[in-house]
């Protein structure tokens, strides 16, 4: 088993990953259909948030106690979290951007490759919090800042590596459309193969660096994007992971005690079992292996560059999501 989720507090804890799963859905929709919603979700909330974050930091640092104890400051107090946030919330707005056609940089063609810019940064984040954990406990376990046990080993560079490929296997680079309602920033392009490999990548680093996390921000964050992708909003399935990444980054960094297993019937750890973490780490790399071989086999086939192109054309993804599709979406000026 893969997360320890049974006992006295199973039913909350399944009960938890519903409600977490629904509300991210229903945030993702209110977020994606109208300037408003997004506007709000990402701009107005997060400057919200911004002021409220230095206000403890400023008053941790003048040794006030209210700023000292703080569940944002003694729980939340990483690298990460802030570098995650900041990173999904500057990919929701330069999303929106792209479908409104916003300013300049919304209509140049250039600008295109924002989201692969993006989410390559994104994926960085997260490989080289991978490769800190195995520098910092490997063979071992250490204590991080937040007071969460994590190991270290070859699971996580094995999983840091399956990241660097992962990051070759977005395609298209600048297939980037608006929809015909303006709801959607599609990437026709990234289509299941890639969703596939990323969801399996970053589950894994979660399960690797953030073992208090993982139940919610490894399966519930991950399922909610993919799940509206392929039932309702085809071809937005990154849209829909940077819109549902930057509201739960923004839940947890002030709600943390909702994760801390000592406080809350909701909380989930993972096993912390080595064994398992290699596991799930060596069907990381193995899955992203094989979707940048198929990647490179259908631009081969087909005789177009990869990145430059898009390689799944014909396929039904790809012909769904395309079907959706403004044209053009975003004007091809210099």
């Amino acid at each position: 088993m893969l997360f320890q989720v049974y006992g006295p507090d199973a039913l909350y804890q399944w009960l938890g990953w519903v409600l977490v799963f629904a509300a991210l859905i229903g945030a993702n929709e209110i977020a994606r259909r109208s300037k408003v919603g997004g506007l709000v979700c990402f701009v107005g909330i997060p400057s919200v948030l911004t002021v409220y974050f230095i206000s403890i930091y400023v008053g941790a640092s003048m040794g006030a106690d209210w700023a000292l104890n703080n569940p944002t400051h003694t729980e939340m107090n990483g690298w990460f979290h802030y570098a995650k946030l900041y990173a999904a919330v500057a990919g929701c707005i330069g999303f929106m951007i792209l479908k409104y056609g916003w300013g300049k940089l919304g209509k140049v063609n250039w600008f295109k490759c924002f989201p692969f810019i993006i989410v390559a940064i994104n994926i960085l984040i997260a490989v080289a919090s991978d490769f800190e954990s195995a520098f910092r406990g490997w063979g071992t376990t250490f204590v991080s800042s937040e007071g969460v046990t994590l190991m270290g080993g070859w699971f996580n560079v094995i999983n840091g590596t399956a990241g660097l490929i992962d990051i070759f296997c977005m395609t298209g680079w600048f297939g980037i459309y608006a929809s015909k309602d303006k709801q959607d920033m599609l990437w026709p392009d990234m289509t299941w193969v890639f969703i596939l490999a990323y969801d399996l990548w970053n589950f894994c680093y979660t399960y690797n660096c953030l073992p208090t996390h993982s139940w919610y921000c490894g399966l519930a964050l991950l399922l909610a994007p993919t799940f509206a992708n392929f039932l309702w909003n085809k071809g937005g399935w990154i849209q829909n992971r940077a819109n549902t990444l930057a509201i739960w980054c923004m839940f947890a960094q002030c709600f943390p005690f909702f994760l801390d297993a000592k406080r809350s019937r909701f909380a989930v750890e993972s096993v912390n079992n080595p064994n398992v973490n290699l596991a799930v780490s060596i069907l990381s790399l193995v899955v992203n292996i094989c979707a940048l071989a198929y990647i490179l086999w259908r631009a081969k086939k087909q005789g177009v560059n990869p990145w430059k192109q898009e390689v799944f054309k014909g396929t039904r993804d790809f012909d769904q999501a395309m079907a959706r599709a403004e044209q053009p979406a975003v004007a091809a000026k210099a």
